[in-house]
């Protein structure tokens, strides 16, 4: 059983006899959030948000990094005042490239790593360097339809539903335990444009949402399931 102690763990911002000895309130210790972009950005604002509206508490966004300079997620995030950095590739090996986006992640204390639309895979580098600790979001209901052109694979499909799937990273395309799902029903006359647009307004809600589970020790990986942690009292 692997508990995500490394995403809670270590994060204290006082000794425990400092938090004793205090007469105020307890002093909560806070996640800092890496998040990867290489587009937009429309899921790194929905998480921006729900840190600042404090729907994931005892977070805060430590460092933006994009692979493209182009990319218009990086100039949101400036606005909204949030540390960026653009690193791009160069014509580097994946893990050459990986190597510099850890350094800056570990620099800016970066404990909790979170995809949004960042269109690179991770070399096995990066992702021991963040083990359990790297979050994506995809426009499907994994394992189904990974990869590119997800709404088009669903529509080509004819199936009746999609969704939206967040999941721990590993060295697999679109792999990794799954923490959290949620389902978009296909209707008629969809064309991609507005089964994308249906299933990005539940990522934004739902990326939130296992953002603040892992953030606050509300989950635990068994196997390759991901399980809620059970906060309530045994009998």
């Amino acid at each position: 059983m692997l508990f995500i102690e490394s995403v809670t763990g270590g994060r204290c911002t006082g000794s425990r006899d400092d938090l004793a000895h205090s007469e105020g309130p307890t002093v909560q210790s806070v996640t800092r959030i890496g998040i990867l972009i290489s587009g937009r950005g429309s899921n790194m604002l929905a998480l921006v948000d729900a840190v600042d509206a404090g729907r994931i508490p005892n977070a805060e966004i430590a460092l933006v990094v994009s692979d493209k300079p182009e990319a218009a997620g990086i100039e949101h995030a400036r606005n909204r005042g949030l540390k960026t950095r653009i690193i791009e590739r160069r014509g580097r090996s994946r893990e050459e490239h990986d190597r510099e986006t850890v350094a800056a992640l570990r620099e800016n204390g970066v404990e909790l790593v979170c995809l949004a639309g960042y269109m690179r895979l991770l070399s096995g580098y990066f992702v021991e360097a963040y083990r359990n600790r790297i979050l994506n979001i995809h426009p499907s209901l994994l394992p189904l339809f990974p990869g590119l052109h997800p709404h088009r694979q669903v529509l080509e499909a004819g199936v009746e539903s999609s969704g939206c799937t967040v999941h721990f990273v590993d060295e697999t395309l679109d792999g990794g335990p799954i923490i959290a799902q949620r389902t978009v029903p296909v209707v008629a006359g969809d064309t991609e444009a507005s089964l994308q647009a249906r299933i990005l307004d539940q990522e934004h809600q739902l990326y939130a949402e296992a953002v603040e589970l892992i953030v606050n020790g509300k989950i635990e990986v068994v196997g390759w399931r991901v399980l809620r942690k059970n906060h309530g009292n045994d009998d």
